[in-house]
């Protein structure tokens, strides 16, 4: 395999397990050539994670909360310290709403976890290219690639506040875009099909979802994590140079549909 990101540096948001679309895009990253620091949310996956950036070499590992501009300013200054004041990719894949709000109706959504929803899931891409900036204009520019779903642009049952989320997320992504190309930065994101993550456990009739997709769309059959690794690992590279403020679907055509 051609090592397309030889001597580039990354910073990962959102490995929880093994079977992450983080991890399946990290992977990918570092089988050719990139140098990989992770972060992790609270203490219960800290092991995990650990344990998977060790297998691909990453000099940093820290703790973050995307919700506090304090930590991303102090984890973003780690990376600097680490990768020589420089960075050249950031995965984004960080997305969370209470498991109550992904199961009833969306009506239902109180305030207070609308907003947390839109904070963790949108908000955050925008406070972290924020602190990624001075490090991407270090190198002469960089990418970034976050995680979307169909659900920001349709009415899926049950999704619900995380559809809203994603909507914001698409949002972002394009005026990121434009606020960064100047400085060389691309900003793009993949929107996948149904893949069984850990989140996607959260979300009701996810079963149902499978199957809809596999019958539907127009290849008649289930994407994987390493299906998104591969497109997102485009994405990031200079293969895509002249590419971004899109949204990239790996979804076997289901968003072609129209029924």
């Amino acid at each position: 395999m051609a090592a397309r990101f030889e001597g580039k540096r990354g910073l990962v948001l959102g490995v929880a397990n093994k079977r992450s679309i983080a991890w399946a895009i990290a992977q990918r990253l570092a089988a050719e050539g990139a140098e990989l620091a992770f972060t992790f949310q609270g203490e219960r996956i800290e092991r995990s994670v650990r344990d998977l950036a060790a297998t691909v070499d990453s000099p940093l590992v820290t703790s973050c909360d995307v919700r506090s501009d304090e930590e991303l300013e102090r984890v973003f200054g780690e990376v600097a310290e680490r990768f020589d004041g420089g960075l050249d990719l950031l995965v984004h894949s960080v997305a969370y709403a209470a498991a109550e709000d992904l199961e009833g109706r969306f009506v239902d959504t109180p305030r207070e976890r609308f907003w947390l929803a839109v904070d963790v899931s949108a908000y955050s891409l925008v406070a972290a290219a924020r602190a990624a900036e001075p490090l991407f204009e270090a190198r002469g520019g960089g990418s970034i690639v976050t995680m979307t779903y169909l659900g920001g642009e349709r009415a899926v049952p049950h999704y619900n506040v995380m559809g809203v989320a994603k909507a914001t997320l698409d949002a972002s992504v394009r005026y990121l875009a434009w606020d960064l190309g100047e400085q060389n930065v691309r900003v793009n994101a993949v929107s996948a099909g149904p893949v069984r993550t850990l989140a996607a456990r959260s979300i009701a009739g996810f079963p149902t979802m499978e199957a809809i997709v596999e019958e539907r769309a127009p290849l008649h059959r289930h994407i994987s994590a390493d299906d998104v690794g591969a497109a997102a690992a485009f994405l990031l590279s200079d293969e895509a140079a002249n590419v971004t403020g899109t949204t990239f679907y790996v979804d076997s055509g289901f968003h072609s549909m129209g029924m």
